[in-house]
């Protein structure tokens, strides 16, 4: 699920449309969480599609470790947590709760 479907398009004064800006949750930890380290650089959208099986949840990955904008690579010897399938559901479900 793309992270964009749950945000609201807005109406600039020029009548240009854009996206709101949608805040995550925090992603709560569980135990049944994976914890990786990366041994050779890698980008979110690749490790999302590894364990999620759809690269476009990268942002779950990516709030669940604190990681801002600016790239979707993480370097070598980070270790990442990867939350798990529940958490990602219930995450998605407040999200789109909340919208």
């Amino acid at each position: 699920m793309s992270r964009y479907t749950t945000s609201r398009i807005l109406i600039d004064d020029n009548a240009k449309r854009y996206l709101s800006t949608t805040i995550l949750p925090k992603v709560p930890t569980s135990q049944n969480d994976v914890y990786i380290q990366i041994t050779s650089p890698d980008r979110l959208d690749r490790i999302a599609l590894s364990y999620y099986g759809d690269s476009t949840l990268w942002y779950i990955i990516a709030a669940a470790n604190n990681i801002g904008k600016g790239t979707m690579m993480v370097g070598s010897g980070v270790i990442l947590r990867i939350p798990s399938q529940s958490n990602i559901q219930q995450l998605i479900n407040s999200i789109n709760v909340n919208r």
